[in-house]
């Protein structure tokens, strides 16, 4: 009977994946598509589908296993007959793989959009974990014993072999919370939302009271009961608000911001833009301001590396970085997400325009890969086409700066003795104060502003 090994897709830049759960098993029969197993990186958890029809002979991991691009998943029987035969064979206690699970208080979504334009930081540094695992009855309280400040570890282990599903998983992984040490509540002890929602309560009880005695955490937001106000409507977070909103408080809360405020002239840029529109069109490209905001941007890394470089984890290293990754904010149906222009110092003003356009198309339609969200060494987030004058953007962490450009307008500049009318471009530059100061900010921040000013220089080849 013929055979046929199935292996893990390409999975980017990730190695050593977790699976988190088995979605069939031996005997089981499959077709094109039907999911097998379930993965989970540190942004997205993904279902691996079968890529023939027939029946699963054997699976060669288990939960909780690791695996990389080409590791051995299954062995399928791809003889007609006997994936035919399977149904009766299975029997009534073996449902097919593509049951559905157990409910759960939210359903999975697609790892397409798992990533957010956000700092990867944990967002529970404040979370006070127990010195070492606690039984079950005595999970939910003991981590209350921990040391102010103590960061929550995760057991990756522990984490893996939780039964819960792939959003729990995921809220887990936003929140910072050790699935290993939560106790379930659910179906067969299935963690649910509500089970890791009870976990957290019961981590902040005890450091809440020392809140205001400095005790390193930061005091609470009280929220009152808006409906004694007036009629009110309750619609949860989309899943990149709630991806995205932790790891955007931990950079606000970790990382000392300070945003140098520019205008650059890009008058030039704008009548070259428009003369060399049409040439792009032909080729099928749309040339955009971002296009030329991106290869300013690029030289003035290549200037200034510092903006290019990341702290180490120990905070007392610089990591310089010899690529230049450009990630940029794009507005989806589904939330803000970054997609990532990769060797952006290897492309000209065409190239960049293209990967622009590709990467804003896969963004709209949900189809963005781990991949093309990973790697990033410098942020830009425009509101141009939206308006604005100015605004902080925060740093996409561990990145150490973030351009925000707003949108440009007519404005009388004073030039050989008298007021002419220039196109002017508001920018916004954050940057992390620990690793850049002041005075590199003002730097960069007029190299880039004479970069935009200068559009013949955005226009030549790449060396």
């Amino acid at each position: 009977m013929p055979s046929k090994d199935i292996v893990v897709p390409d999975l980017g830049d990730f190695k050593d994946v977790a699976v988190i759960d088995l979605l069939v098993k031996a005997g089981d029969p499959v077709q094109v598509d039907t999911p097998l197993l379930t993965l989970e990186t540190e942004k997205a958890t993904m279902d691996v589908p079968s890529t023939d029809a027939g029946l699963i002979e054997k699976l060669h991991v288990t939960k909780g296993s690791r695996v990389s691009a080409g590791s051995l998943i299954a062995t399928l029987q791809t003889d007609a007959a006997g994936a035919a035969a399977s149904p009766a064979a299975a029997g009534p206690s073996s449902p097919p793989a593509t049951a559905s699970p157990p409910p759960v208080s939210a359903p999975p979504q697609p790892a397409a959009a798992s990533a957010a334009p956000a700092p990867t930081a944990p967002a529970a540094a404040a979370f006070k974990p127990a010195a070492a695992p606690a039984p079950p009855e005595a999970r939910a309280a003991a981590p209350a014993s921990a040391p102010p400040g103590a960061p929550m570890p995760i057991d990756e282990e522990g984490f893996s072999r939780a039964h819960a599903s792939p959003a729990v998983r995921r809220f887990a992984r936003e929140l910072g919370v050790d699935l290993g040490r939560v106790k379930g509540s659910g179906q067969k002890g299935r963690i649910t939302e509500e089970d890791v929602k009870g976990f957290v309560k019961s981590l902040m009880v005890a450091p809440a009271s020392t809140a205001g005695a400095g005790g390193g955490v930061l005091p609470k937001v009280n929220v009152p009961d808006f409906a004694q106000f007036g009629p009110i409507e309750v619609k949860p977070l989309s899943r990149v608000q709630r991806i995205s909103g932790p790891r955007l408080h931990a950079s606000w809360v970790n990382l000392p911001h300070v945003t140098q405020f520019d205008e650059a002239d890009i008058t030039a840029l704008e009548e070259t833009r428009k003369r060399l529109k049409a040439k792009a069109e032909s080729a099928g490209i749309k040339l955009t301001p971002l296009a030329f905001i991106v290869r300013a941007c690029v030289k003035a890394l290549q200037q200034y590396p510092l903006f290019n470089a990341s702290l180490d984890a120990s905070g007392e290293n610089l990591i310089y970085k010899k690529y230049v990754h450009i990630g940029f904010a794009a507005d989806t149906p589904n939330g803000l997400l970054v997609p990532v222009i990769r060797d952006a110092d290897r492309k000209d003003i065409y190239q960049i325009a293209r990967a622009l356009s590709e990467l804003s198309e896969k963004a709209r339609t949900g189809k963005l890969s781990g991949a093309d969200m990973q790697g990033g060494s410098f942020t830009i987030s425009s509101l141009g086409g939206i308006g604005g004058t100015a605004f902080t953007p925060i740093i996409n962490a561990p990145e150490v700066a973030i351009l925000g450009v707003s949108r440009s307008g007519i404005k009388p500049v004073f030039l050989d003795g008298a007021f002419v009318p220039r196109m002017m471009l508001p920018l916004s530059l954050s940057y992390d104060h620990r690793v850049i100061d002041g005075a590199n900010g003002a730097r960069f921040s007029k190299f880039l502003a004479d970069t935009l000013a200068d559009v013949n220089g955005l226009i030549e080849a790449v060396p």
